[in-house]
This record gives C-alpha cells, sequence and structure tokens, in this order.
C-alpha cells in the first residue's frame, strides 16, 4: 500500500477563495489525501500575553489551496469524504477581538458601544483529551471539524471569512469525520480549499472564535458528473443536510429548509408539498455561526424517512 500523499499549506497563504490562484496540488478522484492547515491566525497567538490587535495581521483564517480535482466540469458535484481529522497540536486558541463577533458591536452591526476588550484563552490539551485553560472552571470535550470547506466561485473571489453558496467558513460542526460534504463546481477542476481547524464549538459560534488549532484532514473526493448543486449538502450515517448562508439569519434559514424540500424532490421521490410537510414534522435546525458576513443554518432530516432503497 503507498503511503497517502501530503498537501501542505504554503505561504503567502490564500486569505479567499477563487479561480485566480495557482493550483497547489491535483489529486485525482478516489485518492485519499492528508491535507494539513494552520489555525486561523498562523499560528501567532501562543499566549495569554497577546494582543490580538498587535500580533494579527490584517487577514485572518488561512486556506490550504486551491486543490484541483482532475475531471470536475462545471455543473458537476464534488464530494468530500471526510475520513479523518487530527488536531496536530497540543492547544487550542480563542478570544476576543475587538469589533467581531456575535453579541457585540461589529463592522455590519455597528452601535455607539465600546469594543469589547481584547482577552486571550488558551486552552491545553489534558491527558483525558478533553481541552482547559482551567480545569477547575470547565473543560470541553473535542469535536474536530473544519470550520472553512469550499469550492470556487465561477466568477468573484470571495473572502475565507464568507460562507456562501461554494461553502467557505460556514463553522458547521457536522463537517467532521465520517462525514460527506457535498459542494458545487462552478470552474474547471473544481478548486478546493480547506482551513480553519477547530478542536470543538458551539452552536452559533457566540463570540467569532472557536477553539482555534492546526489540523490534518484526511479526505478522498469523489465526482458526481452532471449534477449541479444550488447550496452545500452534508451526508451522515444519520441524516441529510443543507446549509445555507444569508444575512438576516431567517433567510439563511429558508433557503436550508428549502434546499431540503428540493433535494427530497428531486432525488428522493417525493411530492414537492410532502416533502415540505415532511421537514415540518420531523425537520431539525441549528446555527453554523451568528458572526460571520454571511450567517449560516443547517437544515436536517434523519435518514429513517427516506426511502429504503436511498443510498
Amino acid at each position: 500500500m503507498s503511503p497517502i500523499r501530503e498537501i501542505r499549506p504554503v505561504q503567502p497563504y490564500p486569505y479567499a477563495m477563487g479561480k485566480y490562484y495557482e493550483p497547489l496540488a491535483v489529486v485525482a478522484p478516489g485518492e485519499v489525501v492528508d491535507v494539513y492547515t494552520e489555525d486561523a491566525f498562523e499560528g501567532r497567538i501562543t499566549s495569554t500575553d497577546d494582543k490580538p490587535t498587535q500580533v494579527l495581521g490584517k487577514y485572518v483564517n488561512p486556506q490550504t489551496g486551491p486543490i484541483i480535482v482532475e475531471g470536475a466540469e462545471v455543473g458537476d458535484t464534488l464530494i468530500a469524504h471526510i475520513e479523518d481529522i487530527e488536531l496536530t497540536r497540543d492547544f487550542a486558541v480563542s478570544l476576543l477581538i475587538p469589533g467581531f463577533g456575535g453579541l457585540t458591536s461589529s463592522r455590519l452591526a455597528p452601535s455607539l458601544q465600546e469594543p469589547l476588550p481584547e482577552k486571550v484563552w488558551i486552552y491545553q490539551r489534558q491527558p483525558d483529551g478533553r481541552f482547559a485553560y482551567d480545569p477547575e472552571i470547565f473543560s470541553i470535550t473535542a469535536k474536530p471539524f473544519m470550520g472553512t470547506i469550499g469550492t470556487a466561485p465561477d466568477l468573484e473571489m470571495l473572502s475565507a471569512l464568507t460562507p456562501f453558496d461554494h461553502g467557505g467558513n460556514m463553522d458547521v460542526p457536522d463537517v467532521c469525520a465520517g462525514n460527506a460534504v457535498h459542494l458545487p463546481v462552478r470552474v474547471p477542476g473544481a478548486m478546493f480549499f480547506t482551513g480553519d481547524c477547530h478542536a470543538a464549538q458551539g452552536e452559533g459560534e457566540a463570540c467569532g472564535v472557536a477553539l482555534e488549532i492546526s489540523g490534518r484532514l484526511r479526505v478522498r473526493f469523489e465526482l458526481v458528473k452532471n449534477a449541479p448543486i444550488e447550496w452545500p449538502r452534508i451526508v451522515s450515517p444519520q441524516e441529510i443536510m443543507v446549509a445555507g448562508s444569508a444575512r438576516p439569519m431567517e433567510n439563511a434559514a429558508k433557503i436550508a429548509y428549502s434546499e431540503l424540500v428540493y433535494w427530497l424532490e428531486n432525488e428522493y421521490g417525493f411530492d414537492r408539498w410532502d416533502a415540505y410537510q415532511l421537514v415540518t414534522q420531523a425537520g431539525k435546525l441549528y446555527v453554523g455561526n451568528m458572526v460571520d458576513t454571511y450567517y449560516t443554518v443547517v437544515a436536517k432530516l434523519d435518514r429513517q424517512y427516506l426511502p429504503p432503497a436511498a443510498g
């Protein structure tokens, strides 16, 4: 058995997703690769004495990519089968950044209040695998996932902080090992990006910063030819999901549920209005992020409601 190929980030890191970057690597469908990612702050925050406004640069959320998938054409769907996510260091970082977060004034939601103070938390990995900055206060169970994952939009460059219909910075905990992320192909080769590994994060990512950490994503790519999708989908052994990103948050929820209804109709044979009724009675909804340029909401349906022959 040949060793798994490693793909590592290269400086200057991409801080946007788009088709105008030189490819970092070319991968064949079915090939398993290890994609290494830096944390959201390029590893610059290592101490509670660090001041984010002094240590960080103009941009955050560096990406590894773009990765070309051989044979990917416009109108295909790229499926990233996440086989494993390894946390590649023993500490994670969270912090308050002035003017950023879900419960403070921000550029897109300004007020006359003073910004929240700068503060850094360093969470050390504990002997039991949990993460804690002070074990006597609380510790967090590690649930690794990729905060940012996506393909290149067809024309514009989008900030790596922006979630939208290409994927991006959705901050969705279901982008985890054992699940498959379905992404639209809008440029030749798909041009896949990922980064922003999280050791853990609560739904909504309230302060805007999860347990940020460097990581290794083991992923296998699959192409579904001539099968366009409008928004990212996630498939787990138990559920099917759609991620919608927009402002206000109600529009993100409408996108997610609407696309889930269309998915049930077009691929699982449901009458549209039966599908609408089904998600009304059995659907689930949660917030991925409430802090980014667009908010992300995930609509879910348990696979027990799908036809027996559904894969």
